[in-house]
């Protein structure tokens, strides 16, 4: 009897290990990223590619356009990711950031743009791991769209 149970409680172990190890791996996978997702994200970088390129060949006027149009790319119902007064900070300072890159452009100075691209990217970077990480796992809740500042200036 007592080598029954013993082998009872193995099987059962084994089971536990291995339904543990399956969850593990499935956490482990990155989820499927929706086709309308890909390519509003390939939309994101394709923007912040030509603001680096106007930045290394001090072509202000692409700058401010491409910025200008990250600006409005974080408007669209896409962006809102998470439904977070943390998200919804980090999206109006990202919005304020590409402003200030805007403005810089437009005065083109080359030092204020390369500070202003360097902060608009570290938004990029400390909002993505946000995204990432599940959003905090803050209590999501429903945003008042009259509420969201957007901070993006209209274009000339």
């Amino acid at each position: 009897m007592r080598k029954r149970s013993t082998h009872l409680g193995r099987g059962i172990l084994l089971i536990v290990v291995g339904l543990i190890s399956w969850q593990v791996r499935l956490l482990a996978q990155p989820p499927e990223i929706a086709p309308a997702t890909r390519n509003f994200m390939q939309a994101k970088l394709s923007h912040s590619q030509k603001v680096l390129e106007g930045l290394s060949l001090e072509n202000y006027e692409l700058i401010a356009k491409h910025a200008q149009e990250l600006g409005l790319l974080s408007m669209e119902s896409q962006w809102q990711v998470l439904r977070t007064q943390r998200y919804v900070d980090q999206s109006a300072d990202f919005r304020h950031a590409i402003q200030h890159l805007v403005d810089a452009a437009k005065s083109k100075d080359i030092d204020a743009v390369a500070l202003a691209y360097v902060d608009v990217t570290l938004k990029c970077v400390h909002c993505h791991k946000y995204v990432r990480d599940g959003g905090g796992r803050e209590g999501i809740s429903v945003l008042d769209a009259k509420s969201i500042d957007t901070g993006i200036a209209a274009s000339p």
